[in-house]
């Protein structure tokens, strides 16, 4: 079974476009594209059964629900994104008085981080649509996740990354074979030369909060949270959701994602979303927190530097998803995000800066009382600690360099107690 998407509308306007449209934005007004379903259809030749009883262990087990056709991806890392694991750590739970805690942990994708699941969808439509090269700004990861989606497609991709990106993100574009750029600015200023690069070229953009495809792959974590845990689980309060926040693409998939399951009557209710954003780099934050939807550009200054973003190409929407399912915005200090880091590695789960600030988030709506011991919560963490070395050193205390004897070692044995 195919029924293909209806077409896109803008989410400012609620100007419809026809599905074989080429557009990223809106025409009149630049605003972000939502793609629509046939609902009715969906519900009359898809059942919660058929998704529930598919063997595919990864997002391609939600196709009838995505914007794309059948995809050869079996034996390729593109046919290995998504459904990633959910932890339930002890330790968290007790530090923190959850008992329903989640952390899921989106490190686990073939290029380590959650961007895998947009670029998994962007490549198959490009090559549906027969695209030559596919382009993207990144700040590393979104960059990694196209070139290895592409790498695994056989499509030509090509990066353009600030040139001060975390080198580990830069070798990932480059051992996946893409065109990599280094740009002599910040990210704002990459994405803006990778929209004029494909607008002069042809080429096919991935950008995030640009192209609408993007947010659908997003969408598809939310379809697992609710498989794993909201079909299985009753629970007294709504579930909430705690998300970094950068661009704002993330949080607006995973709204997306939970407004498709209640329009198919799959979803009683709505969970609550947060997002979460660096102190210096807190635009949709500072929205929120005005109560409008004005988007104010900062001059980002964050070490999490996959949501170090001056201009959030994905604001309204990504306000929306806290204001509109009764979520918040949560800014969090470099400090904060630092023992979060520490704080999910003790129980195993290394992330990067991004990841670890949606946990960062979770804590400090702990100390305002906007979560409570009896709300089940889930966190997650977009991004492999492998990512970023260099930050991830800042969260612990040095190893320790000793003689090579016993002697030695029982010293410290006894400092450390």
């Amino acid at each position: 079974m195919t029924i293909k998407f209806l077409g896109y509308r803008c989410s400012l306007c609620a100007a419809e476009y026809q599905p074989d449209e080429a557009i990223y934005t809106c025409r009149h007004d630049g605003g972000n594209l939502d793609i629509i379903y046939d609902y009715d259809a969906l519900q009359r030749e898809l059942s919660p059964e058929a998704i529930l009883s598919s063997q595919e262990s990864s997002l391609w087990r939600y196709l009838p629900l995505l914007p794309v056709n059948e995809i050869h991806a079996a034996g390729t890392p593109m046919g290995a994104v998504g459904w990633t694991p959910l932890f339930s750590p002890p330790e968290l739970r007790d530090q923190l008085g959850i008992e329903n805690l989640w952390i899921k942990d989106e490190s686990r994708n073939p290029t380590a981080s959650f961007k895998d699941r947009a670029s998994a969808i962007v490549v198959a439509q490009a090559q549906e649509t027969g695209v030559e090269i596919v382009v993207t700004a990144s700040t590393g990861n979104a960059g990694a996740a196209l070139a290895g989606m592409a790498a695994a497609a056989g499509q030509k991709a090509v990066i353009f990354a600030p040139k001060d990106a975390p080198p580990a993100k830069i070798a990932q574009l480059l051992i996946y074979d893409a065109q990599v750029l280094l740009v002599d600015g910040n990210y704002d200023q990459a994405f803006d030369l990778s929209i004029s690069a494909s607008n002069e070229f042809g080429w096919y953009c991935r950008n995030t909060g640009y192209n609408p495809f993007s947010l659908e792959g997003k969408k598809t974590a939310t379809f697992e949270i609710w498989e794993n845990l909201m079909r299985l689980k009753s629970f007294e309060t709504p579930l909430a959701v705690f998300v970094s926040v950068g661009d704002g693409n993330i949080i607006s998939g995973l709204h997306k994602g939970f407004k498709d399951l209640q329009a198919l009557g799959w979803l009683e209710y709505m969970p609550r979303i947060f997002g979460v954003q660096a102190e210096g780099s807190a635009a949709i934050a500072n929205a929120f927190k005005a109560g409008g939807e004005e988007i104010i550009p900062v001059a980002a200054d964050t070490l999490a530097d996959s949501i170090s973003v001056d201009l959030p190409r994905d604001g309204v929407r990504a306000v929306r998803a806290a204001s509109q399912t009764g979520g918040a915005y949560l800014t969090v200090g470099d400090d904060d995000i630092l023992t979060a880091i520490a704080d999910l590695g003790r129980v195993g789960i290394f992330a990067e800066p991004a990841g670890a600030t949606a946990y960062a988030g979770l804590k400090e709506a702990l100390k305002l009382g906007m979560i409570g011991s009896n709300d089940p919560v889930v966190v997650l963490n977009t991004g492999s600690g492998l990512k970023d070395v260099k930050a991830a050193m800042q969260a612990v205390s040095p190893a320790e360099i000793i003689e090579p004897s016993l002697t030695a070692l029982e010293q410290v044995l006894q400092r450390i107690g």
